[in-house]
């Protein structure tokens, strides 16, 4: 099969590396159909996934690709980070998994473009990879010691208080430009429902007082019964490490 995926690739490529031809989704499709017409019935996710590895493993050595340049990666890199990280919590899975499966590509596409509207797919899956080789996106250890048991996200207007579940939980804000803050609870429902009523914290009473919850995201990770405050604060503050929430730096100055 690997050599089969070779030629598919070097059948469509035009010169651009396997990251393109996989983020792509129009050079993706192309890819995709070569190999079912080559003979190949494997799964998408298995196609894309070779090729990464031919790759990896250097068997793809001495082809050189034309060098990919997308330009203002930092109005929407954001949200491509914080698409990855919603789908690496959710489904215990890699960039790459991500990438290379179409429909969770697809979703990654639409949490992104509902953060950041505007751009194309291409361009927020682009930004992860650059994230990731700029080692923007070193693996969050805790979460996959502790899996969430599940990880909501939602607009902010939309979160009905008497529907979120009563367990302990880490969770997020997320503006327009990015993560806002990041806690830890033992009831999300009161902690949530505090923070979208009258907030506890200054910082984000603040800035809900001053935008408003329009552009507000909220995401929560329903963690197991019984994990303890100091796991949690640990989880927290690795989470405050990886996304840089602009309001927990703010108070803790």
């Amino acid at each position: 099969m690997r050599e089969i995926v070779r030629q598919a690739f070097l059948a469509v490529r035009g010169e651009r590396s396997p990251d393109v031809v996989v983020a792509d989704p129009g050079m993706n499709d192309q890819f995709l159909r070569e190999c079912q017409t080559r003979g190949l019935s494997e799964p998408p996710s298995v196609l894309n996934l070779t090729l990464l590895n031919l790759r990896k493993s250097s068997d793809l050595q001495g082809i050189k690709a034309k060098p990919i340049v997308v330009r203002n990666q930092e109005d929407f890199r954001f949200a491509s980070e914080i698409a990855v990280r919603f789908l690496e919590r959710r489904d215990q899975v890699s960039l790459d998994q991500i990438l290379c499966d179409p429909k969770r590509a697809a979703e990654f596409d639409e949490i992104a473009s509902k953060l950041a509207p505007g751009h194309s797919p291409f361009e927020y899956r682009w930004a992860a990879l650059n994230l990731r080789k700029r080692k923007g996106l070193r693996p969050e250890l805790l979460g996959k010691v502790i899996r969430a048991e599940t990880v909501v996200a939602q607009r902010a207007r939309d979160v009905k208080p008497d529907e979120l579940p009563m367990r302990p939980g880490l969770y997020l804000f997320i503006g327009s430009s990015g993560v806002l803050y990041v806690g830890e609870c033992q009831n999300l429902r009161k902690r949530l429902s505090k923070h979208l009523d009258h907030s506890d914290i200054k910082t984000l009473a603040h800035w809900l007082w001053e935008h408003g919850n329009t552009d507000l995201h909220v995401e929560y990770h329903v963690l197991p019964q019984g994990v303890s405050a100091s796991v949690r604060k640990a989880m927290e503050a690795e989470l405050i490490r990886s996304r840089k929430p602009l309001l927990n730096v703010a108070g803790a100055d």
